[in-house]
């Protein structure tokens, strides 16, 4: 069902955005670039978010446009924010006006199932939704919707000293919480430990 319908089922305008900007220090390379299903992460990612947002963009740094090429399309990221605030508002510099559906870069087991379960759990009068754990109920900020009221309000947090923490920032405000049907959808892939533990479960599908 290309793009969900999603003039059916969403009030306001959804954009996607593949987080790629990390330096992936933790796992030694690149882990946009790592083909868990026969393509680079981050283009696996994008098509997946291309099937229900109205566009999709990936994230990622200046030196990053090169080996990325113009086949999709990107947002670069502006340096003016810490952490993965420095992609999420650099996307909402460029459009303000949009919602951001938002998925980090080392979620290998993320599905097309979850992305439209989270987007059908939309609820635009918060700050954003965003999937979480059954076990602590905390918001998983980089793979969630954001809203644009959200991401304005949190460049006034950052601004006043608050830290530069998207889950800390969504703790203290209003969000609406979705659990996902499989929990390995969440699981972050950042380490050699989390990559081969992602191949054994691909292994088992």
């Amino acid at each position: 069902m290309k793009k969900l319908e999603a003039s059916m089922i969403l009030r306001d305008r959804l954009y996607g955005l593949v987080l790629c900007g990390g330096k992936s220090t933790r796992m030694g390379k690149d882990k946009g670039q790592i083909a868990y299903h026969g393509i680079p992460q981050r283009e696996y990612l994008y098509h997946l978010l291309d099937k229900v947002c109205e566009k999709t963009y990936m994230s990622i740094r200046r030196e990053q446009e090169r080996e990325i090429g113009t086949r999709y399309n990107r947002i670069q990221d502006q340096d003016k924010y810490r952490g993965p605030f420095n992609g999420l508002l650099s996307a909402h510099n460029k459009f303000p006006d949009v919602a951001w559906l938002v998925l980090a870069c080392d979620l290998p087991l993320m599905d097309v199932h979850a992305i439209r379960q989270l987007v059908l759990a939309r609820d635009s009068n918060k700050m954003a939704t965003a999937f979480a754990q059954l076990e602590n109920s905390l918001p998983e900020p980089l793979c969630a919707i954001w809203e644009p009221q959200g991401l304005r309000s949190s460049m006034s947090y950052v601004g006043q000293g608050n830290g530069n923490s998207p889950r800390k920032f969504l703790m203290e405000n209003a969000v609406n919480l979705v659990f996902p049907k499989s929990t390995d959808v969440l699981l972050n892939a950042n380490s050699m430990e989390d990559y081969k533990e992602v191949l054994e479960k691909l292994e088992a599908l």
